[in-house]
């Protein structure tokens, strides 16, 4: 059995989420958001510090491979998450166990200054139990130097500019083989 995944990938504040609603609405696909799942756990089991943040994404992003798991032969599926903070490895192992066969990645990118606005910005919006405004010096020096994972054909976009969406699309149905 085999799927594919579109991973829209970023650090935090790049976009993603945006970006991945739209390609899942294009392409009439589920979407997984690591911030969907995350945010469900903090309102059951609590919020905490960094060490218990990190913990919640970890649990989330191996729950999200599982329902990918679940998902019937030959789907495939968006997933919205900032694949940086997890090993790569740890990814390779979910998509195996996944059975994912096709892969791409869309890199949601932006200057630093950009990101740092939007996390600042809306981080009196979001659940309690993510990073405060604290994180937006470390956020801009992630920024600087995250890069793809680099694993499947990678399609860039800039956030801070007006993605020309029909190529995006015309790359990712190119990239999955998908009509």
């Amino acid at each position: 059995m085999t799927r594919a995944a579109i991973l829209v990938n970023g650090v935090p504040a790049s976009g993603k989420s945006t970006v991945s609603r739209r390609i899942a609405a294009d392409l009439d696909l589920p979407r997984l958001a690591l911030d969907t799942v995350k945010e469900a756990l903090f309102a059951e089991l609590g919020t905490g510090d960094r060490v218990h943040n990190r913990r919640f994404g970890r649990a989330s992003y191996g729950a999200i491979w599982a329902l990918v798991a679940e998902f019937p032969e030959r789907s495939a599926v968006v997933v919205d998450a900032w694949f940086g903070f997890q090993p790569p490895d740890l990814l390779q192992q979910h998509l195996a166990r996944a059975r994912v066969t096709r892969l791409v990645e869309v890199w949601c990118h932006a200057p630093a200054d950009v990101i740092a606005a939007r996390y600042a910005g809306r981080a009196g919006e979001r659940h309690a139990g993510h990073l405060g405004p604290d994180y937006v010096p470390e956020l801009r020096v992630l920024a600087e130097t995250a890069r793809p994972l680099g694993i499947a054909p990678v399609i860039r976009v800039d956030t801070s500019l007006s993605p020309d969406w029909d190529a995006v699309m015309g790359e990712l149905r190119a990239a999955l083989r998908l009509a």
